[in-house]
């Protein structure tokens, strides 16, 4: 049994290691955009080049093979639906760098495997055999669909801050624009001193656009890319006004202007929804310990007088 233990222990401070390392690299990374991939990737063929044949003899050996057996694993766990939607979720989350479908896959099949060793050796540990088999079940469960839950909780928050951030962005095109400059030029100041999601959007956008897109086509896939209601109406807006010769700053204009009247009618909802979001803090935790101080005392006194004895 103490065998036993050990081998557990050391798997877990394996599997523990390689998920930090993992997360290390995640963290630092997400907020990358679609250059800063080519930029690594040319770093690690010149960094492949310069590798002693020690390393690159272990890489193909353990590194390469494992991380495919995981692959194969995750892409095994995911149906077909699932995959579309994963891509989707990877652009809402702003396509960070390192993280591409095939490694979402290798992380799952990771996960799967490292959290239900962990699983059945904590339920082995604390209660035998039915509790290691629910442990690595629920450990299995948990590795497989946590990559999911984290793609999708960093494109929902990734897509608040496009919300947020969108009605000032339009005002400095709008005023840039309107000082006669052209709309890729303004698009060139929004991503020069813009900062967030929105600013590296539109800097995608323009990118796309000087390697030859047409600008109907790129804000098209801008509108695409995101789940934010209000930015797939300015998409489709200035595509129609693009095709049908409207002034673009008369657009801007109006957009701007609707984008803050938006706003502030969610700040507006958000601050209604307060009274209700602090009823549950006020009944189960300020009012018990409002009654214990103002009846406390009246308690003890009428326990002290005896008046039901």
């Amino acid at each position: 049994m103490g065998g036993m233990a050990i081998l557990i222990g050391a798997g877990a401070a394996v599997f523990v290691g390689v998920t930090l390392i993992v997360v290390t690299i995640a963290s630092a990374s997400f907020d990358r955009v679609g250059v800063a991939k080519g930029l690594t990737a040319i770093d690690q063929v010149y960094s492949a080049g310069q590798a002693g044949p020690g390393d690159e003899a272990f890489s193909q050996r353990v590194i390469s093979p494992l991380a495919d057996r995981m692959m194969r694993i995750g892409r095994a766990l995911t149906p077909a639906s699932g995959i579309d939607r994963l891509r989707r979720w990877l652009d809402f989350a702003g396509n960070p760098a390192y993280w591409t479908v095939d490694r979402v896959y290798e992380v799952k099949g990771l996960g799967l495997i490292g959290l239900a060793v962990c699983g059945g050796g904590l339920g082995s540990l604390l209660g035998g055999l039915t509790a290691a088999i629910l442990g690595g079940a629920l450990g299995a469960v948990l590795g497989a669909y946590l990559p999911d839950l984290i793609i999708y909780e960093l494109g929902y928050r990734r897509q608040e801050a496009v919300r947020r951030s969108l009605p000032d962005i339009l005002d400095t095109l709008t005023v840039s624009v309107e000082a006669g400059l052209g709309f890729d030029a303004a698009l060139v100041q929004v991503t020069r001193y813009g900062r967030g999601p929105m600013a590296s959007e539109f800097a995608r956008t323009l990118q796309e656009i000087q390697l030859g897109m047409t600008r109907v086509d790129a804000l098209r896939r801008l509108g695409q890319r995101t789940k934010v209601v209000e930015l797939k109406t300015f998409c489709a807006l200035m595509v129609q006004a693009s095709e049908l010769g409207i002034p673009i700053a008369k657009v801007l204009r109006e957009q701007a202007k609707e984008m803050r009247v938006r706003r502030r009618q969610r700040a507006e909802e958000l601050a209604q929804k307060v009274p209700v979001k602090i009823l549950f803090p006020l009944v189960f935790c300020l009012f018990p310990s409002l009654f214990i101080v103002v009846l406390g005392p009246g308690v003890i006194n009428i326990l002290q007088s005896g008046l039901f004895r």
